[in-house]
């Protein structure tokens, strides 16, 4: 029972951790700055399935731009995951 609880709370912060990377990536921070290194450790957590994704999903031109969908979809796979286990 506290490995479930354990897992839900880890799935719980990997929502959180994939958020966080979504906003600090409107922000340049310096990766010598404390919050640089945080931003580094997020992206080292979150990136990888996000690439992945990216692979198979490209990003939707939007004007001159490229809308990215993979941190959305990586949200909810991770919410439906949780779901399931969680319940």
């Amino acid at each position: 029972m506290w490995l479930l609880r354990f897992i839900c709370t880890l799935l719980q912060l990997y929502i959180i951790a994939v958020i966080a990377l979504v906003v600090m990536s409107y922000v340049a921070v310096p990766s010598h700055h404390p919050v640089g290194r945080f931003v580094t450790v997020l992206s080292r957590l979150v990136e990888p399935p996000l690439r992945s994704i990216r692979r198979v999903v490209p990003g939707i031109p939007v004007g001159s731009m490229r809308l990215d969908l993979s941190p959305m979809i990586l949200l909810f796979a991770v919410y439906l995951l949780s779901r399931i286990i969680c319940r």
